[in-house]
């Protein structure tokens, strides 16, 4: 099995020392870096947007992973492109013409995902896997750090993987939301190629160890 993707969630960094933790990140075996962008409207919860991605994307050698939990997002990829986003991703439940949507993130140069929220079945994405460069499967309610993995979400990976595999598609799997050492086996077992960790490796004692531990649970 391939090496996992590590994407750190800098909603989990101190921001009052953005530059240092970015740097740690740098030096880490993460391949990505997971910015949340969130608008108090689709999610209840206010993060932050083009300055704060522009500031990353200063000092970020990794790729800059931009997962848009906000409305009508499709209002702004280019400015998120222009601060440094390398993927755009955007949530099915936050747009009425994805189809449309993902090719204006394409014609911008970046690589476009669509999001689901917990309650949101795989079968959506059948239309539109083939557009897609990732798809992510949210596992907790979208909005807040620190939440506890809805165990479903593993089987909603697993659907993810056959919906990917039967298609032709060459997306690949994110997932995002209580993920840390104790489930990241499994769910790179069920097809997961990218695992987004936040509080799991900014809470940890030793985060260059945590993201080389998460980066190899399955080589």
């Amino acid at each position: 099995m391939s090496k996992i993707i590590v994407a750190p969630s800098v909603l989990g960094a101190d921001f009052g020392n953005l530059q240092r933790d970015v740097e740690l990140l740098n030096r880490s075996e993460a391949e990505w870096i997971h910015i949340d962008v969130m608008d108090g409207v689709f999610v209840p919860n206010i993060s932050f947007g083009f300055p704060l991605l522009h500031a990353i994307s200063k000092h970020s050698k990794k790729v800059n992973d931009v997962h848009l939990m906000i409305v009508q997002p499709e209002k702004y990829f280019q400015q998120f492109r222009d601060a440094g986003a390398h993927n755009i991703t955007i949530h099915y439940e936050a747009v009425t013409h994805l189809d449309s949507a993902i090719h204006q993130i394409k014609k911008t140069g970046a690589r476009a995902g669509v999001a689901l929220n917990p309650s949101t079945p795989v079968s959506v994405l059948r239309e539109i896997i083939h557009l897609l460069d990732l798809v992510l499967i949210m596992s907790v309610n979208p909005g807040f750090g620190g939440q506890k993995f809805i165990p479903y979400s593993t089987r909603k990976v697993r659907e993810a993987k056959e919906l990917i595999l039967t298609s032709g598609s060459s997306a690949r799997i994110e997932v995002d939301g209580g993920v840390g050492l104790n489930n990241a086996e499994e769910l790179a077992n069920a097809g997961a190629d990218i695992l987004v960790a936040g509080n799991a490796v900014f809470g940890s004692a030793d985060p260059l160890k945590t993201i080389s531990d998460l980066a190899n649970v399955c080589v």
